[in-house]
């Protein structure tokens, strides 16, 4: 089991990390949601496809991308940008 981490726009209130959890847990793969509505963060754990997941949360509304991207010096190996 792996955990992914993503960054999610647009989450103001408990309502929304609602909505962000009912996005998530239907999908293959997706064992546990955690959301964390002040840092605008969610945590998946599971084997769930990280693309599925950033498409699941835009079509409900709430943009989102990987936790931790790319390192400012513009280097990035697989482990942490997926």
């Amino acid at each position: 089991m792996t955990a992914i981490e993503l960054m999610v726009e647009g989450m103001t209130c408990g309502n929304c990390a609602k909505h962000v959890d009912e996005a998530l847990r239907p999908l293959a793969g997706v064992q546990n949601v955690e959301v964390d509505l002040a840092g605008g963060r969610v945590r998946i754990s599971g084997d769930a496809d990280s693309a599925a997941l950033i498409a699941a949360l835009d079509d409900a509304g709430y943009p989102a991308r990987l936790a931790g991207g790319r390192k400012s010096g513009g280097s990035c190996c697989g482990g942490c940008c997926g």
